[in-house]
């Protein structure tokens, strides 16, 4: 599996320990598709009872897939590395959603992206208080991707949309409001936790166990700074354009700072992200939900806005994007209509 992830059974727990701590854990192909190989082999395992996800040490759980690689593959005109990238990663997503036996995750610090791909999906989600949760694809000129439509259409619309409009950082308290996680335990316990959950997979009852464990050890994440916003400005969210959201929310004066965020991101990938996440709304099939990402990904990750959009954040680190004026809107609408559901 290399040294990017480290896989072991405790007692009848299965572990993947993303390793990676340089980079906050952002997956990378090897890991991707290291994770999906366990989990094809622990599913018929009969000594594997259940599977925890963590993270060794750093600032998280994992910062979201590794968007400089997907860049570089991008300009070097290597479409096939793309391609395999989002399409290995997507079917790890629906692994997890699916998997016949009970995840369990401890999500702690910072989980983005490609993070909440793995920690969104799991059945069991553990954060603590510290921890902060983001799509922040709207800030490199891509789409929200990973299946995350499927976790947020439980969330009111509004709340949704402008959590991923905005790309807007959050703490555990929005986190758990929105259905990004379960419920947030102080980063003290957490020693105590781990040992809990290796007790609860070797219980006969591992799903009575592991539900117990975490109504016994919850606590109160903290507030809703970033959904109190969002509620303050829900009747914008029936606008019929992202667009003419950003424009609402910057008109209203409702939320200064929120509306120069939302101001500052690709209008391309808000579009993009606006029209995935009402089609997403329609139904609540993973598969395809991460059909409709597979197909934007590929489109998205070839447009001028993703290049300058990962440049701006994470290469040159300026902060200043120059994206493009011109929104594909056809194109868009055709690939989310064309899409098919995926396949682990």
């Amino acid at each position: 599996m290399g040294t990017q992830i480290e896989v072991g059974i405790e007692g009848r727990l299965g572990v993947i320990a993303l390793n990676r701590p340089e980079a906050i854990h952002a997956l990378s192909q090897e890991m991707i598709e290291g994770i999906s190989g366990v989990l094809r082999l622990w599913a018929d395992d009969p000594k594997v009872s259940a599977v925890l996800f963590e993270a060794r040490d750093g600032r998280g759980f994992c910062a979201g897939g590794d968007v400089r690689a997907v860049r570089n593959a991008v300009l070097a005109g290597d479409a096939a590395l793309v391609e395999r990238f989002f399409a290995s990663e997507y079917a790890m997503n629906l692994q997890i959603a699916r998997y016949r036996k009970p995840v369990v995750v401890i999500a702690d610090g910072i989980v983005m992206g490609g993070g909440i791909g793995i920690a969104g999906h799991c059945r069991y989600r553990f954060t603590t208080p510290r921890s902060k949760f983001a799509m922040p694809e709207a800030a490199i000129g891509f789409v929200c991707d990973v299946g995350v439509n499927a976790l947020l259409a439980r969330a009111p619309l509004h709340r949704a949309l402008l959590f991923e409009l905005s790309g807007q950082t959050v703490g555990a308290a929005d986190a758990i409001a929105l259905g990004l996680a379960d419920c947030a335990v102080p980063p003290e316990r957490l020693g105590f936790l781990r040992a809990m959950i290796v007790n609860a997979a070797d219980a006969g009852q591992v799903e009575t166990a592991l539900a117990g464990l975490m109504q016994a050890e919850s606590v109160e994440a903290g507030e809703r700074e970033a959904c109190d916003i969002y509620d303050r400005l829900d009747e914008i969210t029936g606008l019929e354009s992202a667009a003419e959201i950003v424009s609402a929310v910057d008109r209203s004066g409702v939320a200064p700072d929120f509306a120069v965020l939302l101001k500052a991101r690709s209008p391309s990938s808000q579009h993009a992200i606006h029209a995935a996440h009402l089609a997403s709304r329609r139904g609540d099939d993973i598969a395809a939900i991460l059909g409709i990402d597979l197909n934007l990904a590929r489109f998205m990750a070839q447009q001028p806005d993703f290049a300058e959009g990962v440049r701006a954040v994470l290469v040159d680190k300026d902060q200043s994007p120059r994206w493009q004026s011109e929104v594909p809107l056809r194109e868009i609408a055709e690939l989310i209509a064309g899409s098919l559901p995926i396949s682990s």
